[in-house]
């Protein structure tokens, strides 16, 4: 057994690869593009170290080539589920009883792995499951996943470090245990990355995970499965199981052990959660932690003053990176009247000039939308805009032939409280308000009331009392806010991420914020030479 105050590796970013044509690094990526596509992969369930077959499969097709399957999965029956919670407390208290540097230096290690051997698996399984382009895979399958890893390995030891103060004649000390239970992570099919960390930060803190993740991201979380199985995770500490969600969280919740949920998803299904935990909040050994993040209506507003070209690179960028399916993306623009020919012109011909198509191919900047269902919900969207008078500026095309392709689409609407002002799609539809340019207070007044959520935004102005008055105003309308800057691409470190209101509990995914969610510490005080006189001096 070794003894020291050991001390993490200080944290870098893991470097952006630019997969150049002809570059090293896109040859090697696309040999295993080729790979995976040869055959779907199998995806099992993994509980308790164990491969679980169930039988009941379903395919993850391909949304840019709908009729390809890219895995058959193994989804979950509630059995499946008792048995991964089983697997995770049998092993919970050794797990917790691992030095806090072993638990880490497994995470350490994975971090690793996918920046090195196992960066292309990684990057492939994203680009052929969720259908992202090279550089959206890039960023975070790869690097945000890697940060994750490292960044919370770092907080860790920040939060292990931090003692209390001891007076004269007594040691303080406190002793961080994880939660006594297990935890549920449920995660979306939008970011690999966000469906490693939701697991992963929880059991670095020692505690044991039934993993869930989106059918719609089962291959590329089977992948980052076996990655943690390659750098030493213990069977059971993280269980793998697919499929209904449903399914998962009925038996989860109604579980004496059940101590957290960490989950990314929409808020509907997030405010079913919380009501199942409370409907069962007296069968609990503990009251159950609820961090999640869930989605938004992000906004970009600019003022008068604001520099019109970097204003379009951030809508664009913004609203149509990875086909808007970021609970970040831009999806309602507020545009003075002054500028807005420009605008227009400038947005109009950055949509016309996008790439979209099959994402295997590298060359693609946009994808398919993840399937059927939300094609559809995107496709009646710009039809019901179309019914109500909204103006279409760009895109607005659909089809589903060959996969699930919704043009870049930009709408303009008179009614700043139009329900495309207000509702998420998650799709690339981004709506714009055009305003009168005297009326910038009270503009600022409607990107704060407009939508329930509190997730992202941006401003654009070169004028600092306009910066300073949205800063004060929208204190609220964004967890996450942005001057003169797209309000995406969070960076691990950096920026940490979540939102408020109708957007989640605002928990800082790549913070220290997020790990004291998945600790339930212990003050211990020591004394070294106890009274050995009942009576107090004021007695006399």
């Amino acid at each position: 057994m070794s003894t020291g105050l050991f001390e993490v590796p200080p944290p870098i970013n893991e470097p952006v690869r630019g997969y150049a044509p002809g570059s090293p690094e896109r040859e090697s990526l696309e040999r295993r593009i080729q790979e995976l596509a040869r055959e779907p992969t199998e995806a099992p369930m993994f509980i308790g170290g164990r491969e679980v077959r169930s039988g009941k499969t379903f395919e993850q097709p391909r949304p840019h080539r709908h009729r390809e399957a890219a895995a058959i999965v193994h989804g979950a029956e509630a059995e499946h589920v008792s048995q991964a919670i089983e697997a995770a407390l049998a092993v919970r208290e050794e797990w917790a009883s691992f030095p806090w540097e072993d638990r880490i230096a497994i995470f350490l290690r994975a971090a690793d792995m996918v920046a090195g051997r196992w960066r292309d698996t990684m990057n492939a399984a994203t680009i052929a499951g969720q259908s992202k382009s090279v550089h959206q895979a890039e960023i975070e399958a790869a690097c945000e996943l890697c940060d994750f890893l490292r960044f919370n390995a770092h907080f860790a030891e920040q939060i292990y470090r931090d003692q209390p103060i001891s007076s004269d004649g007594i040691w303080n000390r406190l002793d961080y245990r994880p939660l006594e239970g297990f935890v549920l992570a449920v995660t979306p099919f939008n970011f690999t990355a966000i469906a490693a960390n939701l697991p992963t930060a929880p059991a670095m803190l020692g505690n044991v995970v039934v993993w869930k993740p989106s059918e719609k991201q089962a291959l590329s979380a089977h992948y980052f499965m076996e990655v943690l199985r390659a750098c030493g995770l213990p069977d059971g500490v993280i269980n793998l199981v697919h499929g209904d969600g449903a399914i998962a969280a009925g038996v989860a919740t109604t579980h004496p052990e059940f101590a957290g949920l960490h989950f990314t998803g929409s808020a509907s299904v997030l405010q079913d959660l919380w009501k199942k935990v409370g409907s069962n909040i007296g069968t609990y050994r503990n009251y159950p932690r609820i961090v999640a993040e869930s989605g938004g209506k992000d906004f970009i507003v600019a003022h008068p003053s604001a520099e019109v070209e970097s204003l379009i690179v951030a809508l664009g960028r913004g609203a149509f990176e990875y086909q808007g399916q970021k609970c970040s993306a831009a999806s309602r623009a507020y545009i003075p009247r002054s500028f807005w020919p420009r605008v227009e012109e400038g947005i109009r011909d950055l949509a016309s000039e996008i790439t979209m198509g099959d994402v295997e191919d590298l060359s693609s900047f946009m994808g398919a939308v993840i399937d059927g269902g939300a094609f559809g919900r995107h496709r009646d969207a710009i039809e019901q805009a179309r019914a109500d008078g909204l103006e279409l500026i760009a895109g607005g095309g659909t089809d589903d032939s060959e996969g699930w392709f919704v043009e870049p689409t930009v709408l303009r609407t008179d009614d700043p409280r139009h329900d495309l002002m207000e509702r998420e799609l998650f799709g690339p539809i981004l709506t714009v308000f055009v305003y009168d340019d005297a009326k910038w207070s009270e503009t600022l007044e409607l990107v704060d009331s407009t939508s329930p959520y509190g997730l992202t935004g941006a401003v654009f102005s070169r004028d600092r009392r306009a910066v300073r008055e949205a800063d004060r105003r929208l204190r609220y309308a964004a967890g996450n806010f942005y001057v003169n800057d797209k309000p995406t691409g969070a960076i691990v470190g950096q920026q940490p991420f979540g939102g408020a209101r109708g957007s989640g509990t605002n928990d800082k995914a790549g913070s220290f914020m997020n790990l004291v969610r998945w600790i339930s510490p212990r003050a211990i005080k020591e004394t070294h030479e106890p009274a050995l006189d009942w009576r107090y001096p004021h007695m006399g």
